[in-house]
């Protein structure tokens, strides 16, 4: 939903009455447009408004009351009626008693090597493959990226038995490398920078070319610097594409040292009992490093997300 904006008609002709040209009276014919510049009526504006703060408790209402529950103490009821949003007595403990329960921070520590892992091999390789669907020209360009397209269409859970297997071939079973290899470059993330490669113009490559810089330097030189937006993207989202996988590490990781975050705090639902407090401070400690990498990306986040959805 675009944003409203605020805009001000033409200043006065001269010789026009001074007292339509004060503060007051400009203040007085701003007006709100929307983004095509038509005069957005007030009951309109609100409207939107309104529906912003609705999606904005929907998004993040279930994190809050997350991190509520993590700050009540044990003699809190988190399950009165009405219920308590604000805890009467915040504490810390439920996080110590997470990392007492569970060695969190070694399960932290392998999801942690697993993200990064995936981050530069899906940065790296969804950017050489989509500089070559984009810019190069060679037979059979067309059909592979229909064949990126179609791996999209394709769930993970039919081709998870294919996966496991192969990586049981490859002797690979029961280790973080197993875990990283099969989505270190995503088919998605290979189209976003063909996309965003797309809309650079050809004229700059080719001076370039004409001044003798060879595939490799354009690439390096020219077309990866311009869309440093979209890397960040494909960056956040392989980071969380690693740190919130949960099937596929069950899977494949049977040694409990190796286990990663997701799977390690599946240990803090008891069998017969839950203590919803601890499970949601190690919920608000899984989603931590996703909100800090978010918040260190986030201008080129939104900026890449237009240079690589304009065209397909």
């Amino acid at each position: 939903m675009p944003a409203p904006t605020t805009t001000t008609k033409d200043a006065p002709e001269p010789g026009a009455d001074a007292a339509e040209s004060t503060p007051r009276a400009r203040r007085r014919r701003r007006r709100v447009t929307d983004e095509n510049g038509r005069r957005m009526p007030m009951w309109e504006l609100l409207l939107r408004y309104a529906l912003l703060l609705v999606v904005l408790a929907v998004m993040i209402g279930p994190f809050l009351w997350q991190l509520s529950t993590s700050l009540k103490g044990p003699h809190e009821n988190i399950f009165s009626s009405p219920p308590s949003f604000l805890p009467s007595d915040p504490t810390l403990h439920n996080y110590e008693r997470v990392a007492d329960t569970i060695p969190v921070w070694d399960y932290a520590l392998n999801s942690l090597k697993v993200a990064a892992a995936n981050v530069f091999t899906n940065c790296v390789g969804a950017a050489l493959a989509g500089y070559a669907l984009a810019r190069l020209r060679y037979r059979g360009r067309k059909a592979a990226t229909l064949v990126f397209i179609l791996a999209m269409l394709v769930p993970v859970e039919g081709i998870i038995i294919a996966q496991f297997t192969t990586m049981r071939d490859l002797d690979l079973n029961n280790t973080l490398i197993g875990v990283l290899l099969p989505g270190c470059i995503s088919a998605l993330n290979v189209l976003l920078m063909r996309n965003a490669f797309l809309n650079l113009p050809y004229e700059v490559e080719e001076a370039a070319f004409v001044d003798g810089a060879n595939v490799w330097q354009r690439f390096f030189r020219i077309a990866l610097p311009a869309v440093k937006g979209t890397l960040a993207v494909v960056a956040i989202f392989a980071f969380m594409g690693a740190w919130d996988d949960f099937l596929w590490p069950l899977i494949v990781l049977s040694d409990p040292d190796k286990f990663t975050l997701t799977i390690g705090l599946n240990y803090l639902h008891g069998t017969f009992a839950n203590d919803e407090r601890l499970v949601a401070a190690g919920t608000v400690i899984a989603v931590l490093p996703l909100i800090v990498l978010f918040a260190c990306l986030q201008r080129y986040f939104f900026r890449g997300v237009g240079e690589g959805a304009v065209k397909g």
